[in-house]
């Protein structure tokens, strides 16, 4: 499959309410989308990094100059036959995991458009829709949060992750339990703890949380280890866990019981396949997360969602939780059984819009093979 040529698309597009978690806020969602040209095709990828380096060290910007001067350098004009050349392509790029994903979705999405198979296919998923659930940003105060999760669960999701730091935490997940007793519910700090905040914690304990998101450090796995040996309630890593290399450690390690996939943290969606069989061989559960996504990136998550040891409900909300307008013609949309039902056409199988793809657009950059 060669390599014809390649557009990145620097968006920035703006978020129906603002979305807050212990490293920042965010009212307008920027990423990078990119546009992979080859033999007739197209194939569209998306780069989750945003314009701060909250999340991890990643930026649009630093995207935008690895994905120009670096990772395109390395396969345009040149025969990609997968996902597992790609990656091989790409070996002496360190890190910068997001740019690496964004391009290999593109990649995916050409194979499946050239296979004549959805991703789900590619991948072997078992499942037509996938469970989902609403992560809620930090709010003013329990009572708001409670009112805001209120307003969710009216809407059908049937579980909420609720965003929590230092002096926004047991009190907030405490009011939201004692509203909705049966409500699946879990916290997510996003590194905001030590492991002196431990005891105060605790209390987590006996709210009957499906799981601790994160709470040390975002390259940790050995104090997670001891953190997860003091409580009940299962701890689950997401940015400490870039590699599955990194999954296999913290199996290992027992620094976990759960672990949130996502395929931009590490490195592209072939990663994200390799950690969730690793986790079933060792009947550890998964779950995907979610990083504000178009509709590409949303299209991506439901079909790797589909693979069988996805047990927990993913963020990977309703297109309308976040954008009035997305890049995508298709919408994703609640079911009254909290799912969304996974995109059957070919490749990630949504349609850009490109009249809204170019309102967004803050900077265009076109690489053709000289």
């Amino acid at each position: 499959m060669k390599i014809e040529s390649i557009t990145l698309y620097h968006i920035s597009m703006p978020l129906i309410a603002p979305f807050e978690t212990s490293f920042g806020r965010e009212t307008d969602r920027q990423c990078v989308i990119i546009e992979i040209h080859s033999e007739g095709l197209v194939g569209y990828g998306e780069c989750v990094a945003t314009y701060d380096p909250g999340y991890n060290y990643e930026t649009t910007g630093t995207s935008m100059h690895i994905l120009r001067d670096f990772v395109s350098p390395l396969i345009l004009g040149k025969d990609v036959k997968d996902a597992a050349d790609f990656q091989e392509k790409i070996t002496s790029i360190r890190g910068h995991h997001l740019a690496k994903a964004g391009v290999e979705m593109a990649i995916w999405d050409l194979l499946g458009k050239r296979a004549g198979k959805s991703l789900r296919d590619l991948f072997g998923g078992v499942r037509d829709k996938v469970e989902v659930g609403v992560s809620i940003g930090i709010q003013s105060s329990p009572a708001k949060m409670v009112e805001t999760v209120a307003d969710f669960v009216k809407q059908g999701y049937g579980r909420a992750k609720l965003k929590i730091k230092p002096g926004t935490d047991v009190e907030v997940a405490a009011a939201v339990r004692k509203e909705f007793p049966n409500l699946r519910l879990q916290v997510d700090a996003n590194s905001a703890f030590t492991m002196d905040d431990a005891p105060g914690l605790k209390p987590l304990d006996k709210l009957n949380l499906l799981l601790i998101e994160q709470p040390l450090f975002e390259d940790d796995i050995w104090d997670h280890h001891k953190f997860q040996a003091e409580f009940e309630t299962p701890i689950c890593l997401d940015e400490s866990i870039i590699t599955p290399r990194h999954a296999r450690y913290a199996i290992e390690m027992k620094a976990c019981k759960i672990i949130n996939i996502k395929a931009g943290r590490l490195g592209g969606l072939s990663q994200g396949v390799m950690v969730h069989d690793l986790c079933q061989q060792n009947n550890m559960p998964v779950w995907c997360g979610g990083m504000l996504e178009t509709g590409i990136g949303r299209a991506s998550n439901l079909a790797l969602a589909s693979l069988p040891n996805f047990i927990l409900p993913g963020d990977v909300s309703a297109s309308d939780r976040y954008y009035t307008q997305d890049i995508t013609n298709e919408r994703f949309v609640l079911n009254p059984d909290s799912t969304i039902d996974g995109p059957n056409g070919i490749g990630l199988g949504v349609t850009v819009n490109s009249d809204a793809l170019k309102s967004f657009t803050l900077a265009q950059v076109k690489l053709d093979k000289i």
